[in-house]
């Protein structure tokens, strides 16, 4: 990666922050469709920029953004990463490119030392913004993933495989494409989370979200872009939440997470890999912590 010249970020009249973010050259960053929920009242803390998991959207975030604007008096920025709920498509998807689209997303809506949130597939993304472009950002909480690389649960290939059945079998209602789904997620939970995926019939039902590229792209989503051989690091304040029945987080991946986080929080939640739907309470206990 090679550096980007030092940009000012206006902090307020007069007086700017300089930021230093890595450069874009020869790639292609995707402008982040995003949802703004601001606090009742105006207020200059930082904001927060809230990335989903895979097959998720902005729209999963909705009651959990309204309730952190209001809690912690800050604008909270839901975003849809690259290939998934209404930001384009496109043929890559890792998490060098996941990240660029968050920091260019930061520089073009010219956002001061945001704190980055996300779940699972945007868990290692916030956390390779905050190791490639330590800068830009004041703290991340990773929700449910680690800086090491875990395959993908079995089941996401299963996912796409039903996905791919509802759109060839040529339905025209969710109705109809739940009962597909069914033969591959027991979960009404679960399905209707994918089912969140699909657009008006035209004149059958087909997904948002590019399958092809997304089948493609499962081995780099286990991956992560750093191993224990680089220096860099994120030293600023960052909180793990780790999903006690889930298998993203294991115990031999915590040194890693203090390698590349040294003044990170580790906590564990009772639940499965969803703590945010989970357990909303204590995935917002945390806050204070890293505000």
């Amino acid at each position: 990666m090679l550096p980007r010249p030092k940009l000012c970020i206006p902090v307020r009249a007069g007086i700017c922050r300089t930021i230093r973010s890595y450069s874009t050259k020869n790639k292609e960053t995707v402008p982040l469709a995003f949802k703004l929920y601001n606090p009742p009242q105006k207020v200059s803390a930082p904001p927060i920029i809230f990335a989903h998991g895979l097959f998720g959207s902005k729209q999963n975030h909705i009651s959990h953004s309204k309730t952190l604007a209001a809690e912690l008096k800050r604008s909270i920025y839901a975003v849809d990463l690259r290939n998934h709920g209404d930001t384009a498509h496109n043929p890559r998807h890792d998490y060098t490119a996941l990240a660029e689209d968050v920091e260019q997303f930061i520089l073009d809506h010219e956002l001061t030392q945001p704190i980055l949130i996300g779940h699972s597939m945007g868990a290692k993304t916030v956390m390779t913004v905050a190791l490639r472009s330590p800068d830009m950002i004041s703290s991340i909480i990773a929700v449910d993933n680690s800086p090491i690389s875990v395959p993908l649960a079995e089941n996401f290939a299963g996912y796409i495989e039903g996905m791919r059945e509802v759109e060839a079998s040529k339905v025209r209602t969710p109705k109809e494409a739940d009962e597909i789904l069914k033969k591959y997620e027991a979960s009404s939970e679960t399905r209707l989370w994918l089912l969140a995926n699909l657009k008006k019939p035209d004149p059958y039902l087909k997904f948002r979200v590019p399958l092809d590229i997304l089948d493609r792209s499962r081995g780099a989503l286990g991956d992560f872009p750093f191993t224990e051989s680089d220096t860099v690091v994120f030293e600023k304040p960052a909180l793990f939440l780790r999903a006690k029945h889930s298998h993203y987080v294991p115990d031999e991946s915590l040194p890693a997470v203090k390698r590349f986080f040294p003044n990170a929080e580790i906590e564990d939640v009772d639940s499965g890999h969803w703590i945010i739907q989970e357990k909303p309470r204590e995935f917002q206990k945390g806050f204070p912590s890293i505000s």
